[in-house]
């Protein structure tokens, strides 16, 4: 049966409080926003490993498995498993840690660097239509926004 109201017109009670509203249209956008993403990265990527990928080129050097696994927040088992499929993939290396002769060290590799330059091509293009729904300035206010409130709940976990 058909909603009474369009989805994208749909929002919290105005009896809840602001910044749960604001985080409810995130927490949606955030659903959206992955299923796209994953149809657009399939078959060479899927999500998870397409998030380790960009991880590691943002901070742009080396990262434990259990330093990836925090930041991302998933299991030290979930990372090894989608470690070792990008390291299959040859996206990845992973050498002893030197500090800590039983950790390990990730790092891109040339043709990682590339497969995730490849994704988010693919993604931006995907992406490029939503300037007519909120022009470029309004994205680069609502990316001040979002920025601030990534700092806070990142210090806030």
């Amino acid at each position: 049966m058909p909603a009474s109201k369009p989805e994208a017109m749909a929002t919290a009670t105005a009896d809840d409080p602001l910044a749960f509203q604001a985080l409810n249209e995130i927490g949606i956008i955030d659903q959206l926003a992955q299923n796209r993403a994953a149809r657009l990265l399939a078959p060479e990527l899927n999500l998870s490993q397409f998030v380790v990928l960009n991880h590691l080129t943002r901070l742009g050097e080396a990262r434990s498995l259990v330093q990836i696994a925090n930041a991302i927040q998933v299991t030290k088992g979930a990372m090894t498993n989608t470690v070792s499929r990008l390291l299959a993939k040859g996206l990845l290396t992973v050498l002893p840690d030197p500090l800590d002769g039983r950790g390990k060290q990730v790092s891109l590799t040339d043709a990682g660097r590339a497969a995730r330059q490849a994704a988010v091509s693919r993604l931006g293009d995907s992406l490029a239509e939503i300037a007519v729904a909120v022009p470029p300035a309004g994205l680069a206010q609502a990316l001040v926004v979002l920025r601030q409130l990534r700092v806070w709940f990142d210090t806030h976990r």
